[in-house]
This record gives C-alpha cells, sequence and structure tokens, in this order.
C-alpha cells in the first residue's frame, strides 16, 4: 500500500522561491501529537502562573491585615497597662480619702485590689509572650478592680455630701463685722455689777450695720423680748439654733428659709443694751456653747 505524504508549502512576501515540505502521515501525526503537548503544557503552565498570582495576591493582603492585627494589638496592650496604671493610682488616692475622711466601716475600706505604683526596670510586661487569654484575664482584673474603685468612690461621695450639708448647717462665720466686747462664760454684769454667765458673745459694731446667719436653715422665731430686745432665732438642724438680739430692725419672717450670709437684720440697741452690738448665742441641743468655737475665719 503506497504511503500517503502531506506538503506544506511556503511562499514568501518577496519574490523570493516558495518552498515546499513534504511529510509522511506518520511524522504529521507524530508532529500534531508534540504540539497538542506543547499546548497543553503551556495551558498548565499559565493557569499555574495566573493561580499563584492570585495566590500571591491574597497572601499579601493576608499577611498586611496580620501586620495590622498585631500593631493594634501591641497598642490595646500598651493601653491596658497604661489604664492598669491610672486604676492603681486611682485606688491609692481613694484609700486616701478614705483615711483623710475618717472612715473605718468595712465596708467602705472593703480591699477593692492591690495597688502597684511604677514599675522598676526590668519588670515591664513581656508583649511576646503575652497570650490572648492572659489578655483577656488582665482587662477582666481591671475592670472588677475599676468597679470596686467605683462603689468605694460613691460610699465616699454620699459621705462628702453629708459632711457638705453638715457644715453648711454648722455655724462658722462671724455674724457681723465688729469687735469682740464681752466673750462667752462667767462674767461681771455690766447693769448689776454681780458675777454672771453670759450666754453668748457680744459684737459692737456700727448702729444699722447688717447682721447676718452664719449657717443654712430656717427662721423659728422673729420677737421682741424684754432683755434680748428685737431677736432672731435660726433652726439649722443637726441640733444647732443660733439667736441674734438687740436687733434695730428685722430683714427676715418666721419660717422663712435662710442661707449662711443671708441679713436677718441690723445693729440696734434694742432691749437690756448700753450701746450698739448684737448678742450671738450657738445652742446645740438646746444647751448653750461657746460660739467662738465653731467660728473658721478670723
Amino acid at each position: 500500500m503506497a504511503k500517503k505524504y502531506f506538503s506544506l508549502i511556503i511562499v514568501p512576501h518577496n519574490r523570493g522561491k516558495f518552498k515546499t515540505v513534504t511529510l509522511s502521515e506518520k511524522k504529521l501525526k507524530i508532529l500534531i501529537t508534540v504540539l497538542t503537548l506543547l499546548f497543553s503544557a503551556l495551558t498548565v503552565f499559565l493557569i499555574d502562573y495566573f493561580s499563584m498570582n492570585v495566590t500571591r495576591q491574597k497572601y499579601r493582603e493576608l499577611f498586611d491585615e496580620n501586620s495590622r492585627q498585631k500593631q493594634a494589638i501591641t497598642k490595646y496592650k500598651v493601653s491596658l497597662n497604661k489604664l492598669q496604671a491610672n486604676i492603681n493610682e486611682f485606688e491609692t488616692y481613694a484609700k486616701k480619702i478614705n483615711v483623710m475622711a475618717g472612715l473605718k466601716s468595712p465596708d467602705v475600706l472593703k480591699e477593692v485590689g492591690v495597688g502597684g505604683g511604677d514599675r522598676a526596670s526590668g519588670q515591664e510586661v513581656d508583649y511576646s509572650s503575652y497570650s490572648q487569654d492572659a489578655g483577656l484575664n488582665h482587662a477582666e482584673r481591671i475592670s472588677r478592680k475599676a468597679d470596686g474603685i467605683d462603689k468605694n468612690l460613691d460610699t465616699l461621695v454620699r459621705f462628702f455630701e453629708n459632711q457638705t450639708s453638715k457644715l453648711a448647717s454648722t455655724p462658722t462665720i462671724w455674724p457681723t463685722t465688729g469687735w469682740l466686747t464681752s466673750a462667752f462664760g462667767t462674767r461681771m454684769d455690766p447693769f448689776t455689777g454681780k458675777k454672771a454667765f453670759h450666754y453668748g458673745i457680744d459684737i459692737a459694731s456700727s448702729f444699722g450695720n447688717s447682721i447676718v446667719a452664719t449657717a443654712d436653715g430656717f427662721v423659728s422665731h422673729v420677737k421682741r423680748e424684754k432683755i434680748g430686745g428685737n431677736t432672731v432665732i435660726i433652726s439649722h438642724g443637726g441640733g444647732f439654733t443660733t439667736v441674734y438680739c438687740h436687733l434695730s430692725k428685722f430683714a427676715v419672717r418666721a419660717g422663712q428659709k435662710i442661707k449662711r450670709w443671708d441679713v436677718v437684720g441690723y445693729i440696734g440697741q434694742t432691749g437690756k443694751a448700753l450701746g450698739p452690738h448684737v448678742h450671738y448665742e450657738v445652742r446645740r441641743n438646746g444647751k448653750a456653747v461657746n460660739p467662738y468655737q465653731y467660728v473658721l475665719e478670723e
């Protein structure tokens, strides 16, 4: 049987001679097979190349994301450590305030954590070995300590609010400007010349000068007495009452709410008085006490 041949004629663009390539059927099949294998190999290579490009792109994105997360975790750890230091400072400050306030109740002084202070050299936190669980546990400890300090400070706030209210109702200022002419205690009565107990202090001042309330409260009495003359009595709560005598004129009425420094009347010489002054008394639980012991200003 005659062999089959295939001829490939190559015609150049110029006027040169054309060429003829003759291949037998067997060689043609081999050539086609080789070309097919080469094409398949090239296709597989291209697919793998583009697939690797996609993988490399995803890897770069994941790497960048991982770097950002590491930076965020580092900042978180640094912030957590600073927060721990701040919490320790707050705890120490709260304990100092407790001591200053004189609070001894176990509920008030309940342990809310151990204060730290500054870290010494070589005691810094090692972030490289700082696991996620350790970080969460650290944050939970800080949260518990902060809750304890918050409760402690709430107690302190209530205490100082009570103290503020108490201070506001305690007579702590002079009722007028002038000079002290008669102190609290036993003295020679200026009218009888005999020893008598003086239940307040006398402050001489110019006629018509203002007389002010020495603490917050309400006016319980506005009256005229034979000895005290025009008299104002203020109830302050907490067992405190103040009395102002010899006024020339009233500036308040009974039942009126009053604040420290509010004018209650004016210097006069009503009642049993040798000159313009105010007789000022402080009573605690109904008993006269020395007003000078409560004055915080000079």
